[in-house]
């Protein structure tokens, strides 16, 4: 039943010139929520949001919002609110300004606007800056103008594209907080559009995983994580990726298959005891552990995590090993074997 639902897209496609955007994607959120649309770049996760912003309209599908179908209604119909990639500030206007400019050409009262100000700029921060032009502003401050905006909109949907690309690492993370500290705080649904995966699984209640225009999963970041229905998957989310394994290198497992693993469940064994043969290629220190890349002529993305420093010379040979239970396997296909691990 699609009333549960805040927002749905059945079976949605959209192609320019008989060239795919995205094609058979449905998608069914919950309200308040926090979706995190992933994926590479031209996976489609982009014009995915796009149209369900109203911003495109689909040539197959449909896009309910509140039980409503808005598959061709105009972006002002929908009753969301969007933030982008660019802040889309006004230079010559102040942080009060920009926050107030949709309230003000919607001609809502002067004190119903000045209330929604003083309470979207104490939410992000920013009472202090209402005068400030937005070039005397951090990076940071700009995207919080930017998601006060949002928030004076009022509205129960808020759609962000990529909103903290444009920001350094350390902005990253804590306008990241901010963000997901709102959206608990608000209530609101939030389908936000990432190629990070530590912003989508450090943020988002459900993942929607896309490749080549078409959904590849969707879970909650420990499912994506812990069982990924595929190669793509597998290697796309986890900071290291899991190392995939040609089924032969291992005793139990057929050329047929490919082997997953994760680096925290490789283990370095005693020499002759371990179950490959690897050599060194790269350590990369990151304080609390070491990243050991590994080769292996059967293996992709081979790594050793060990707790603190521990650099070892490239072309150190090493064995390793690892439990059965701890092995994702794949059919050659690349989709997730039915079969038990070693069976």
């Amino acid at each position: 039943m699609t009333e549960k639902y805040f927002v749905v897209l059945k079976d949605i496609a959209k192609r320019w010139n008989g060239k795919l955007g995205v094609e058979d994607v449905s998608l069914d959120i919950p309200e308040g929520s926090f979706v995190a649309l992933l994926g590479p770049s031209g996976c489609g996760k982009s014009t995915t949001l796009r149209l369900l912003a109203g911003l495109e309209i689909p040539d197959e599908g449909q896009i309910l919002i509140d039980g409503r179908d808005v598959t061709t209604s105009a972006a002002s119909d929908r009753n969301l609110s969007m933030v982008f990639q660019s802040y889309a500030l006004f230079p010559h206007l102040s942080v009060a300004e920009n926050v107030m400019f949709g309230l003000k050409v919607r001609r809502v009262p002067k004190a119903e606007r000045l209330e929604k100000l003083k309470r979207a700029l104490e939410i992000t921060g920013l009472l202090g800056y209402e005068g400030r032009k937005p070039g005397e502003l951090s990076g940071g401050q700009r995207q919080r103008v930017a998601l006060a905006r949002a928030i004076v909109a009022g509205q129960r949907l808020c759609l962000m594209d990529e909103p903290l690309s444009n920001l350094d690492a350390k902005l990253r993370h804590s306008v990241r907080k901010d963000i997901k500290k709102l959206q608990q705080d608000l209530g609101i649904t939030v389908v936000y559009v990432t190629h990070d995966q530590t912003e989508a699984m450090s943020m988002a209640d459900m993942v929607v995983l896309m490749k080549d225009g078409r959904i590849q999963q969707i879970g909650t970041p420990e499912q994506l994580y812990n069982a990924p229905v595929n190669t793509f998957v597998a290697e796309f989310v986890g900071a290291p990726p899991m190392a995939l394994i040609e089924g032969g290198a291992l005793a139990g497992y057929g050329d047929e298959l490919t082997i997953g693993i994760r680096a925290e469940n490789v283990v370095q064994a005693e020499t002759g005891s371990g179950r490959l043969k690897c050599t060194v290629t790269e350590c990369e220190f990151l304080g609390a552990e070491t990243l050991i890349g590994l080769d292996h002529k059967s293996a992709v993305g081979l790594t050793l995590m060990v707790p603190g420093l521990s650099l070892r010379p490239v072309g150190q040979p090493i064995e390793i090993t690892f439990r059965d239970e701890d092995l994702h396997v794949f059919e050659k296909n690349g989709n997730r074997a039915l079969a038990a691990a070693g069976a």
